[in-house]
């Protein structure tokens, strides 16, 4: 199991520096952040750019792996959005994680303007953004490409789009797709390197529980629909799925790992604590849970 903490970009710099820093020497794995310009409750609070965040992320550590929980299409570009997450990839040498979904209906879907989409056009819009993010990223690995990218889609043009040289990691960042239907888990069994879930808000726990795991089997079958080997595709739960709070105890978490791993899961993600509101828990209970990761590994 691989351990993963999420940080929401609400703290000022240089106070969000020390908790990406302290991610780091817990030894969690991998630190997210969510990539909104506002989210939820949280909309009239304080809430920074994710771009910036994750650059500055990136210059105060040295090991752990960073990543977006999730960048979706409601306000982003492909071409832009590659470059952008591209420098950064190479600002942290290679530790970006790519998370990406179709977006939601909430704010980051109204700001713009746009008209509110069905799912089978948030699901077709995704598919196409992540397969020219995919085709840009892996981009300007020859030595001497000849000509930029070019494409006419549906949802997204690009004429000549260049990238900013050979990708930190090869073939490029991972890319982590967050899917639940069928046809989203189809296309993140084709086309991912990891899957990502929030499973859904399901109050009673064992119910949520058995969501996660029926959620785990549609994933294997889709894979084996694709010819591809079930065991091969990263496994991301977030474990903080309204109303639970993994980190609300250490037994809490010990226990939410358990059944993760039962289901087939080969990462975990909480959110890191919060003074108040959602996710509001106690900076003890982390320490606790931190020191314990080796063991649970």
């Amino acid at each position: 199991m691989r351990f993963g903490i999420c940080i929401l970009p609400q703290e000022d710099w240089p106070a969000a520096a020390a908790l990406w820093r302290s991610a780091e020497e817990y030894g969690f794995d991998h630190a997210w952040t969510y990539d909104h310009l506002s989210w939820r409750g949280l909309a009239s609070e304080r809430w920074h750019a994710t771009i910036p965040t994750l650059t500055a992320a990136a210059m105060v550590t040295e090991r752990i792996k960073l990543g977006t929980f999730v960048a979706s299409p409601n306000y982003r570009h492909p071409v832009p959005f590659a470059k952008d997450i591209a420098t950064v990839d190479q600002i942290a040498g290679g530790r970006v994680l790519l998370g990406l979904g179709s977006g939601g209906t909430g704010f980051d879907a109204r700001v713009l303007g746009g008209a509110e989409l069905t799912p089978r056009d948030r699901l077709a819009r995704f598919i196409e953004f992540t397969e020219l993010l995919d085709q840009l990223l892996r981009f300007e690995q020859s030595e001497s490409p000849a000509s930029g990218i070019s494409r006419e889609g549906t949802w997204y043009s690009a004429v000549d789009a260049r990238m900013v040289g050979a990708p930190a990691q090869l073939p490029r960042m991972p890319l982590h797709l967050a899917a639940e239907g069928p046809r989203a888990l189809a296309f993140a069994a084709r086309a991912g390197d990891g899957w990502v879930t929030t499973a859904g808000t399901i109050e009673d726990d064992d119910a949520w529980w058995t969501h996660v795991g029926d959620l785990s089997r549609r994933l294997d079958d889709a894979c084996l629909a694709a010819d591809r080997d079930p065991q091969s595709i990263q496994r991301t739960l977030l474990l903080d799925s309204d109303p639970r709070y993994s980190l609300s105890s250490v037994a809490a978490f010990e226990d939410a790992v358990g059944r993760a791993a039962e289901r087939g899961f080969t990462d975990v993600v909480a959110h890191w604590p919060r003074a108040h509101g959602l996710y509001a828990g106690d900076r003890a209970v982390l320490d606790e849970v931190a020191s314990r990761l080796p063991a649970m590994r």
